[in-house]
């Protein structure tokens, strides 16, 4: 790697082994991909997909690809692997949370032939029970792989599964239920998470009291006896007793569905509180994680890939279960906290099961430095060799700390930009062809048209902040909003005429390096000037004392908007005076004297879903004085909005 603090290099040594090796290739490849897509996907989806009249039909916002294929997306992630060397290579493996006296946790590890046994049993148990093509089936569960096996199952049936984040509270679940029209949960009883049971089965039974549509209920013992479980007689089946329910005739070929036909839904949060049903293709969706987790993580036959994010998310979608499984790649999933029983727990299953890969997002490498260096240190991370963040705009300081401390100094970091609805990596930096920036996602990924452009449409010149905006359609956007086609073109296709709106702000320098700023109403009209909050954040998180800030805007009759910050302080360091006025002379020497914050607030920790994201909706009526209105229950820690109203400032 460079010296240079602004620009990192790949080794020699990694590069002789990427899959895409130089600039040059890149850019080869990315043009390819817009001006012959037929010949692009062609080649590179050869073996996981084919048959198609035409690549793509249409434009945005109603295009459709791979017209005239067929497929089934349980079959490409498994069947197609058992006739070669993957066959008994392990698919998962799985460490559960608790451990016994001697340190040594639960671990399971499944082949690709184990797997796809389990998979077949379950869509043949739910084929029993009456689920099938176009079925809406509610998956909530916790990291097990039990759950995998479930989102599998359904694709099998050409079912829809719709997977709710196991940290979900009835009403959340409910709602989704609703909306999507689910005719059958799965679930378990409970989940281990920072030592304690977790009800899951209690949630479900309170979400079903308002969702009479529901028939059937199947539920895996996982925590026991540890917590008693209510089953409802005619509704509710133990795991094990609906796969007996299969009749031995029950046929197990994977079921031939057309290219478009749904593969998920997931709700992902919307500005005004009501989730947002996105609605995934099959053909389209594969397309694009099976290829950037190839290209992007540089998946090698011989790597062990941990994508920290629960499979509730989009990221555990993509990079946990359908990219890396049709790659034939071998990925771990971890049940509990990274920090349970101690910060060291995160490092010790690197260790462990000598993780190749490590791909989490910023939040969780912020909590990481707070927690302290001795915990990665007590540990042998030789194994890793890249590491990707996802999720958010990672600051400057996080990223060498990460590439430093985690990496050893050798390994490239792939700062991914991305959507629930891009359904996967729209912007990186191929790992071996282009040199890092840190705090800059990179550049745009094959089929992937990026532009920054002004309100009216006009490109932005080099280094002007704008819109970030998606000028084609690519093959893994999301196809509507399920059961609201006008939110979903009034959402990402009016604002800006002709192109997707990311809702993000952005600038690219003349190297084509995509800067992602945050969202658009995260960019601030200061007097005048136009301050992006994650600019200020990234600012602020150079200050050694600071573990993480969140930056928003309040009125301000003078400058039409305040600069409000935010922070938390790294164990070891306390609130004061002098600590307050280092922090605003920190932006105004990083930034600028026009971005110093009008307000600081240090607080013992910011409000965020349970996926680690910062709610800075709640932050910017707190900072207004307002109360704090719109669905909370994607929080992790409802207390710290009472908290953040009742302290005072500084």
């Amino acid at each position: 790697m460079t010296d240079d603090p602004q620009q990192l290099e790949p080794s020699p040594e990694f590069r002789a082994r990427a899959r895409v090796r130089s600039r040059a290739d890149y850019e080869a490849l990315h043009r390819e991909s817009l001006a012959d897509p037929e010949t692009f996907w062609s080649r590179e989806l050869a073996g996981l997909l084919g048959g198609w009249s035409s690549v793509r039909q249409g434009e945005l916002p109603d295009a459709t690809w791979f017209h005239g294929a067929t497929l089934n997306v349980s079959e490409r992630c498994l069947d197609r692997h058992l006739t070669g060397p993957a066959r008994h290579k392990a698919a998962l493996i799985w460490e559960g949370e608790p451990q016994d006296a001697h340190g040594q946790p639960e671990t399971r590890t499944l082949t690709y032939l184990q797997l796809h046994r389990e998979v077949v049993r379950l869509a043949a148990a739910l084929t029993a029970l009456g689920v099938g093509a176009g079925d809406r089936v509610i998956i909530y569960m916790g990291m097990v792989p039990e759950a995998i096996v479930a989102m599998l199952a359904c694709a099998r049936l050409g079912a829809v599964h719709s997977v709710v984040f196991g940290g979900f509270a009835a009403e959340a679940l409910h709602s989704r239920i609703v909306d999507c029209e689910a005719r059958l949960v799965i679930t378990q009883d409970g989940a281990w998470r920072r030592g304690s049971v977790v009800p899951m089965k209690p949630v479900v039974d309170a979400a079903l009291a308002l969702s009479p549509g529901v028939a059937k209920v199947i539920v895996l013992r996982r925590v026991a006896a540890a917590l008693p479980v209510n089953m409802t007689p005619g509704r509710d089946l133990w795991w094990d007793d609906a796969l007996a329910l299969a009749h031995p005739s029950t046929p197990s070929a994977p079921a031939q569905v057309d290219a478009e036909h749904p593969l998920f839904i997931l709700y992902t949060s919307g500005s005004t509180g009501k989730p947002k049903g996105v609605l995934h293709s099959s053909a389209g969706y594969l397309a694009g994680a099976y290829l950037s987790a190839r290209h992007v993580l540089d998946l090698q036959p011989d790597d062990l890939l941990w994508c920290t994010a629960d499979i509730g998310w989009i990221t555990g979608h993509s990079y946990v279960v359908y990219g890396p499984l049709a790659n034939a790649a071998t990925v771990l999933i971890y049940e509990g906290a990274p920090n349970a029983p101690d910060p060291g727990r995160i490092w010790q299953i690197v260790e462990r099961h000598r993780v190749t890969i490590l791909y989490t997002a910023p939040t969780a490498i912020r909590a990481f430095m707070r927690w302290g260096d001795a915990w990665p240190a007590a540990h042998e991370l030789g194994s890793l060799r890249l590491l990707g963040t996802v999720g958010e705009p990672i600051g400057p300081d996080a990223w060498h700390w990460y590439q430093r401390t985690i990496g050893g100094g050798r390994c490239p970091i792939v700062d991914t930009w991305w959507q629930t609805e891009t359904g996967s990596i729209m912007l990186s930096t191929l790992p071996g062809a282009v040199p890092a920036r840190p705090g800059r996602a990179g550049l745009p990924f094959f089929g992937v048209d990026a532009a920054v452009v002004h309100p009216d449409g006009r490109p932005c010149a080099a280094d002007e902040t704008g819109l970030l905006v998606l000028r084609r359609a690519w093959p893994s956007m999301l196809r509507t909003i399920w059961g609201n086609h006008e939110r979903f073109l009034a959402g990402y296709f009016a604002p800006i005429a002709g192109v997707y709106f990311t809702g993000d702000s952005a600038r690219v320098d003349a190297d084509g390096y995509v800067t992602v700023l945050g969202r658009v109403d995260d960019v601030l009209n200061v007097a005048g000037h136009r301050i992006g909050t994650a600019e200020i954040e990234a600012a602020i998180g150079t200050h050694p004392a600071v573990a993480e800030s969140a930056a928003v805007g309040r009125p301000d009759d003078l400058k039409g908007q305040a600069l409000v910050v935010f922070v938390t302080l790294k164990l070891g360091h306390h609130a004061s005076p002098a600590l307050h006025d280092e922090i605003l002379a920190q932006v105004a020497h990083e930034v600028g004297k026009f971005a110093r914050p009008d307000e600081l607030r240090f607080t013992e920790a910011l409000p965020k879903t349970r996926s680690g994201k910062i709610m800075r909706r709640f932050l910017k009526e707190i900072a207004a004085g307002r109360e704090t209105t719109g669905d909370t229950s994607t929080l992790e820690d409802l207390g710290v909005l009472a908290r953040l109203r009742a302290a005072p400032e500084e």
